[in-house]
């Protein structure tokens, strides 16, 4: 399946924005712009990823959003 053709793993119809690289469940990888926000919101944002459109949309949901003083990585290819 093409990554234009996939759907955010957790709400199953926005367009994936970030993809977690260590998940704790292998099924919730691919997460659009709104489910995402929200992990970060609750205080569970994703660690360890990669932006996928290209764009820091992901990075700059971390710098609005995120309150805890923890350090993420962004995975290079």
């Amino acid at each position: 399946m093409g990554a234009h053709r996939r759907k955010c793993d957790w709400c199953g119809s926005g367009t994936p924005i970030v993809r977690d690289m260590e998940p704790v469940n292998p099924g919730y990888q691919y997460w659009c712009e709104e489910c995402a926000r929200a992990l970060i919101i609750k205080g569970d944002p994703i660690e360890t990823y990669r932006e996928l459109e290209g764009e820091p949309i992901y990075g700059r949901l971390l710098d609005e959003h995120c309150t805890l003083k923890r350090f993420y990585s962004f995975a290079t290819a």
